[in-house]
């Protein structure tokens, strides 16, 4: 009697750690930027220097045309969201300011 209170009591777990053996996808989007890029930016940089490092903006403003978006997001399939926002805004097609959640780096007030 024991014995199949014990198979069955494996039995009805059974399902239940198998849940954890499902492999879960990660999903990337956006521009995924490194730090080493976003260093590399300096104020007075046209759009065009700025798309050649870091690639086409993720969005654009459409009520500011001067204002370039640059965001990411990974979701992996165990762990914690990642999200990462860069904000670039231009005057005269030229960079002047560089915000979000990177830190602006020394060099980038220096100019080119």
């Amino acid at each position: 009697m024991q014995l199949k209170s014990l198979i069955f009591s494996l039995f009805l777990a059974l399902p239940l750690t198998g849940c954890n053996l499902v492999y879960k996808v990660d999903i990337p989007q956006g521009n995924y930027l490194e730090e080493k890029q976003v260093a590399q930016l300096r104020q007075g940089m046209t759009r065009e220097q700025v798309r050649y490092l870091l690639g086409n903006p993720m969005s654009l403003d459409g009520f500011n045309h001067d204002r370039w978006v640059y965001l990411y997001y990974f979701k992996p399939g165990r762990g914690e969201l990642e999200q990462k926002r860069l904000v670039l805004d231009f005057t005269n097609d030229s960079l002047t300011t560089l915000g979000g959640d990177f830190e602006v780096p020394e060099a980038f007030y220096q100019g080119l």
